[in-house]
């Protein structure tokens, strides 16, 4: 198993779609382009990310950003809280989670849960979906020293299940 894999994906046929550039595309060539990607595929993807398209003048500009040095510290301190999570469970991070261990360690309290329900009966989301947000709201939960999963962490999961349009999947 693969611990990371990176899927890049058009818009739309003529790749314009939600960029600078004119997209050529009608609305149903969008909608059949995107149809191709089965929901069972997009189901097993933990984060979408849209990447947009920069202009010259912005790579020029100066941006302050957090340092590559404090991140990677981010990184191991989380993934030691994980590690700790799951001596006695034959797993090392939240990516590995399964069932049980959704149920023993995805604790939502009241505001978490009543996002959840929400999310799953507008969006008709799949369980699979359900179980990756968890995962990702679990995580960005250790990253803010929470032990249980708030509606903040579960409402910053969801902008990671935004899929092209800004449709939640």
């Amino acid at each position: 198993m693969s611990k990371c894999q990176i899927f890049k994906l058009h818009g739309c046929p003529c790749g314009n779609y939600g960029s600078d550039r004119e997209c050529t595309c009608t609305e149903y060539q969008r909608k059949r382009y995107l149809s191709k990607l089965s929901s069972a595929i997009i189901d097993r993807i933990d984060i979408f990310s849209s990447v947009n398209s920069i202009k010259y003048e912005e790579i020029e500009k100066k941006f302050v950003s957090e340092s590559s040095k404090d991140i990677r510290t981010r990184v191991i301190k989380v993934r030691k809280i994980q590690e700790e999570r799951f001596k006695n469970d034959n797993i090392q991070y939240n990516s590995q989670m399964q069932k049980k261990h959704i149920d023993k360690y995805c604790k939502l309290n009241s505001n978490g849960t009543n996002i959840m329900k929400k999310l799953f009966s507008n969006f008709q989301i799949s369980t699979r979906a359900y179980t990756r947000i968890l995962k990702v709201s679990r995580t960005i939960a250790d990253m803010n020293n929470r032990r249980e999963i708030d509606s903040k962490d579960v409402i910053e999961a969801l902008q990671y299940r935004k899929f092209i349009g800004g449709k939640i999947v």
